[in-house]
C-alpha cells in the first residue's frame, strides 16, 4: 500500500534560502487584493478561489512552495496539487505572517 504524501512545512528561513538560490518557485494563493497590499518578492499569484494545479507555471526543476497569509490556504493548495498527482507538496508554514515575523522583505 502506498502512503499518501504529506505536505512539508517549510520555515521562512528555508524558503528565503531557496528563493535566493533559485531552487524554489513560490506560489501565492491569496487573492489579488491581498497580494497588491503586500507580497513576497518573486512569488507568482494563483488565487485559491480559482486554483487549478494545471495552471501552476512550469517550475523548471525548482521546488514548488505555496504561501498565503497564515498557512491555511497554502496547505489546502499543496494537498490539492498532491491529490491531482503533482509533486508539489510544500508550503510556507505560517505564511506571510511568519515571513514578516522572521524579518524578511516584502513588496507593497
Amino acid at each position: 500500500m502506498v502512503e499518501p504524501e504529506v505536505v512539508r512545512d517549510l520555515t521562512p528561513e528555508e524558503v528565503a534560502a531557496g528563493l535566493e538560490a533559485g531552487s524554489m518557485l513560490l506560489v501565492d494563493v491569496r487573492e489579488p487584493n491581498e497580494t497588491a497590499a503586500e507580497r513576497i518578492p518573486g512569488s507568482v499569484l494563483l488565487p485559491l478561489s480559482c486554483f487549478d494545479p494545471d495552471d501552476i507555471p512550469d517550475p523548471q526543476g525548482r521546488t514548488v512552495v505555496f504561501t498565503c497569509a497564515v498557512g491555511i490556504r497554502s496547505l489546502r493548495a499543496a494537498e490539492t496539487a498532491l491529490a491531482a498527482g503533482y509533486p508539489y507538496g510544500a508550503h510556507l508554514a505560517g505564511g506571510l505572517k511568519s515571513w514578516n515575523a522572521a524579518g524578511f522583505p516584502t513588496e507593497r
